[in-house]
């Protein structure tokens, strides 16, 4: 994104090798994962996913649970190491206030496991700044830091399958 985007980061360990942590995070539908928060919509559905989200130039559709939705586009797929995609097509209040976001994954070995840094860009529209740098602050980057932990019982569990309780 540009010097002007507003970003949100997270960061978590997930006790399980690096090569796990991957197979198992990137792939994961974000079904489950992403629940509403306060004014932040649920990823209640994922459609038109053109390929097993391991390459760069696939794309996909998540719904959500206002009726709106957002289009991921696969950017950087470097093995085991980065994930990144851009969001664009954004509806609802976000359309109207931001012109897209960019997320990137890295996973790194450390000691008992992998460190999963997450971070997440906006980037506003002209004049939006201010809102969209209080909505990161304020929703967004808690809401990261509340959705991780979930992906990481996923890759710990070994299974995928996982949903918060």
């Amino acid at each position: 994104m540009t010097a002007h985007g507003k970003t949100a980061t997270a960061s978590l360990v997930a006790r399980a090798s690096l090569a796990r942590t991957w197979d198992i995070a990137t792939p994961l539908t974000p079904v489950g994962y992403y629940p509403k928060s306060g004014p932040l919509p649920a990823v209640v559905e994922v459609r038109d996913q053109t390929g097993a989200w391991d390459a760069p130039g696939q794309t996909r559709r998540l719904l959500l649970s206002d009726g709106g939705w957002v289009i991921e586009h696969t950017e950087v797929v470097d093995r085991p190491h980065t994930f990144a995609y851009r969001l664009s097509d954004f509806q609802k209040l976000f359309g109207a206030i931001v012109e897209g976001a960019r997320a990137e994954w890295t996973f790194s070995e450390v000691a008992g496991g992998t460190l999963i840094d997450w971070s997440y860009t906006f980037l506003p529209r002209r004049g939006a700044g201010p809102l969209v740098g209080a909505i990161v602050r304020v929703l967004w980057g808690p809401y990261m830091r509340r959705v991780l932990p979930g992906i990481v019982a996923a890759v710990e569990d070994g299974a995928g399958a996982y949903y918060p309780r």
